[in-house]
């Protein structure tokens, strides 16, 4: 009974250490899940310096259909975003501190102006998450505004 007992703690350590390893390394690769109301998953880049938000996703030259960029702010704004140096057109969400969908800007196009002559996009309620996509992903996922995400943003 001793016996069983061991390897009952064994294994359930084994499976916590696993499911910990797993997590750590998605915060290493910098990814975070989100998880949509319909179950689909998207691995998120963090842009949450003020470094990896200026860039985004600029240069990029494809974005997978479960891929995107969550941008993480300290307070939360009217968060103004646009598409200078942006080769892929995106969809672009805006979320509350509780993760609830409070904008969305679909099928942005690239703005191939040299100037600071793009188009700005900004939602109408203040938002402390943006979450871009590939064009096309919000309504193909069926978000909408009102809608939640869950995610954990690492510390």
């Amino acid at each position: 009974m001793l016996f069983r007992m061991r390897c009952r703690l064994v294994t359930c350590l084994m499976a916590f250490m696993l499911a910990l390893g797993s997590h750590a390394a998605a915060e290493q690769d910098g990814l975070v899940k989100i998880s949509t109301p319909n179950g689909a998953t998207i691995q998120a880049e963090i842009a949450d310096t003020t470094e990896k938000r200026a860039k985004g996703l600029m240069y990029r030259e494809s974005l997978a259909k479960d891929r995107g960029m969550l941008f993480t702010f300290a307070e939360p704004q009217l968060w103004t975003f646009w598409m200078k140096n942006t080769r892929i057109p995106l969809d672009i969400i805006w979320m509350d501190g509780k993760k609830r969908i409070v904008h969305i800007e679909r099928n942005v196009p690239t703005c191939p102006r040299t100037d600071d002559g793009c188009p700005q996009y900004q939602p109408n309620d203040n938002a402390i998450y943006v979450l871009e996509l590939a064009a096309g992903v919000a309504d193909a996922l069926k978000l909408q505004r009102g809608s939640v995400l869950k995610f954990q943003v690492p510390s």
